[in-house]
């Protein structure tokens, strides 16, 4: 199915029948003048939202403060030029005790929140209550790793070659097992079960 340009598209249904790359989700927040910035996720539902008609403004963003003043527990990521880099990874090696301090998805996950909604208040003890599973702040939502995965998987199988739409197919299967306590993987065995769902989309009918 060749996918049409998004001015074309007039509908959030018609839009989730394609596959976006994260940086064309956020070349498309951009043209709306919506916000832009955030997971592949977040832009998605960003779009969404335009559809709906909630324009969903840029937000501004404060200043990082670079400080070479020391920095404490109680110090808001926000004021302290925090990033993921080495001197980070040094301080938070020193805090726990830790030699080869790893920063978590989470703590990731923890990070473009606090950017993205300005949270002037969240501090360095904050991120190391989530590395430490003592905060729900954020959570890694791996899904979109899922799925990519699982989408590769299938059209890796050379069966999905007997398809008109792989990507249509693929996200028949894939609801199957999203909200499902199956494990989040494609499989032939998948397929073979949920055969009478794809049937509509098979190059040669018998």
């Amino acid at each position: 199915m060749m996918r049409p340009d998004f001015k074309d598209i007039h509908s959030f249904e018609e839009f989730s029948k394609y596959y976006w790359y994260q940086k064309e989700l956020a070349n498309i927040c951009k043209s709306l003048k919506i916000e832009d910035k955030g997971t592949k996720q977040e832009l998605n539902n960003y779009i969404k939202e335009y559809f709906s008609g909630n324009m969903i403004k840029k937000k501004s963003r404060v200043k990082v403060l670079k400080s070479d003043s020391n920095i404490t527990l109680s110090t808001p990521l926000l004021e302290c030029g925090f990033a993921f880099n080495t001197k980070f990874r040094e301080y938070f090696s020193n805090i726990t005790g830790i030699s080869n301090f790893k920063f978590t998805a989470d703590m990731a996950t923890a990070w473009r929140i606090v950017k993205k909604d300005n949270d002037i208040k969240f501090t360095i003890q904050d991120l190391l209550d989530i590395y430490y599973g003592k905060s729900n702040y954020a959570k890694y939502d791996n899904s979109a790793c899922q799925w990519n995965k699982f989408l590769k998987d299938f059209c890796n199988d050379v069966i999905s070659g007997e398809y008109i739409d792989k990507l249509k197919v693929a996200s028949i299967l894939w609801n199957e097992v999203k909200s499902s306590k199956e494990e989040k993987t494609y499989s032939r065995e998948l397929l073979n079960n949920n055969l009478d769902k794809i049937k509509a989309y098979k190059k040669f009918s018998s």
